[in-house]
């Protein structure tokens, strides 16, 4: 299953248009473990650009701490499924809880 977090500083990024990379992660949901992790510098923003450009990095699952509607409704669109309400944590330790059920989340926090 491969991840895609937002990042500014190497923390989720409350922004999700806005970050400066995306952490991809391949992570084994057996073992519950991370295969491998890289950060790619976001493309420049532009509305509607990111769903089918992490779709064709293989994305499957975003996790997010918000995100608008139309972005929700085109990443779904795009086949990939949208966790929102993440915490600023490191986005390894955020996989990982999700693998663990252990992920709290809260609202989103994007409010367009």
């Amino acid at each position: 299953m491969k991840y895609a977090i937002p990042v500014n500083g190497g923390i989720l990024s409350a922004h999700f248009g806005h970050c400066e990379q995306f952490a991809l992660i391949d992570a084994d949901e057996k073992s519950k473990s991370i295969i491998r992790k890289e950060l790619v510098a976001s493309p420049a923003h532009q509305p509607g650009l990111l769903p089918p450009w992490l779709a064709k990095q293989g994305v499957q699952v975003v996790i997010a701490g918000g995100m608008g509607g139309s972005a929700i409704s085109l990443f779904q669109q795009n086949g990939i499924t949208v966790l929102l309400g993440a915490p600023a944590a490191e986005p390894e330790k955020i996989v990982i809880d999700y693998l663990n059920g252990n992920l709290v989340t809260g609202d989103n926090v994007c409010d367009h």
